[in-house]
């Protein structure tokens, strides 16, 4: 049975070069009989190269980004397709162009591909060719900036809904998905251990993932107060954090009156928020949309955050 765990991590063109063969030599000349000498130009020891690779360090997929600001190479290999690495790989070279102030990307898409980069937001452009003897399209996507901690994206505001109470497992859960499906850019997260039972559930796992795949260049800043604990457990989320490092972010607070914060909360760039008096507990109140309330979470989230250091605890982890 093939693992499903991956990582996506930044490729070093002359270091790592022999992994870089081994994916797309494998995809591109003997699986889509692509002519070696068109799959590696002058162009690849110019570029930023990513690499997927499983738990024990093989590589599994790679993509590249050229200084004509073009997307490019994308290749995973076959056994790993359908699990994440294509949208990961992508998100990955987006974010590394958006960190060098482009403005827009570009790419030249199988045909057989569209669908996949349409749901990452790029569109077509131009008549269709034959590159390599496989049919194109080239596309292209406009790049926003990312929200600062304290800056968010302009944007209509929804009408303020009453926060509502709850005291249940399953009302919490139910909020979080809406909260996190909602998010557009930015999410963060105060917990002392992750809450397993709430954020270890499938379904929201599955809506974490949406939002960090979705190409909107999304952050989830994630305060903890004992990774250690986190990280004993095994808890899901990170496994996702892991593969996704440009979306998750962690920290841990050193000043006492932050550690012993009682309470736990998620808040989003829509004013939606869910917080509980007791970590420990399912009560509390939550909103798909309060303004106020959320920008009191938020607030108080960017000061702890400040004076707050990164987990060291998750190196070995890749995080």
């Amino acid at each position: 049975m093939i693992p499903t765990d991956f990582r996506i991590e930044p490729a070093d063109y002359a270091t790592d070069l022999a992994d870089l063969r081994a994916v797309r030599e494998t995809v591109f000349i003997l699986e889509q009989k692509v002519p070696e000498e068109e799959e590696w130009d002058d162009l690849d020891p110019r570029c930023h190269h990513v690499l997927a690779r499983d738990e024990a360090g093989r590589p599994v997929g790679t993509g590249r980004l050229t200084p004509e600001h073009k997307i490019g190479r994308m290749a995973v290999l076959r056994e790993w397709r359908d699990k994440g690495v294509g949208s990961a790989l992508l998100v990955a070279l987006v974010d590394k162009a958006r960190s060098l102030g482009w403005t827009e990307v570009k790419l030249n898409a199988q045909v057989s591909a569209l669908d996949f980069y349409a749901r990452h937001g790029f569109e077509p452009y131009g008549p269709r060719f034959m590159e390599a003897g496989i049919e194109h399209q080239a596309m292209r996507r406009a790049i926003e900036p990312l929200a600062g901690p304290e800056r968010y994206p302009a944007r209509a505001r929804e009408a303020s809904v009453p926060s509502s109470e709850f005291d249940s497992l399953s009302v919490a859960t139910e909020a979080t998905l809406a909260i996190v499906h909602a998010a557009r850019r930015e999410m963060v997260l105060f917990s002392r251990d992750l809450d397993p039972v709430l954020y270890g559930q499938p379904a929201v796992l599955a809506a974490f993932k949406d939002f960090a795949i979705a190409g909107r260049g999304g952050v989830v800043r994630i305060v903890l107060l004992d990774p250690a604990a986190v990280q004993g457990q095994g808890h899901p989320l990170l496994g996702l954090a892991q593969r996704m490092t440009s979306v998750f972010q962690f920290r841990t607070p050193t000043d006492d009156v932050d550690l012993q914060y009682p309470s736990a909360f998620l808040a989003n760039d829509r004013d939606g928020y869910l917080f509980r008096q007791l970590g420990s507990r399912w009560e509390g109140d939550w909103s798909p949309a309060n303004p106020a309330r959320t920008r009191q979470l938020l607030e108080h989230f960017g000061r702890v955050w400040e004076r707050s250091r990164p987990c060291t605890e998750f190196r070995a982890l890749g995080i």
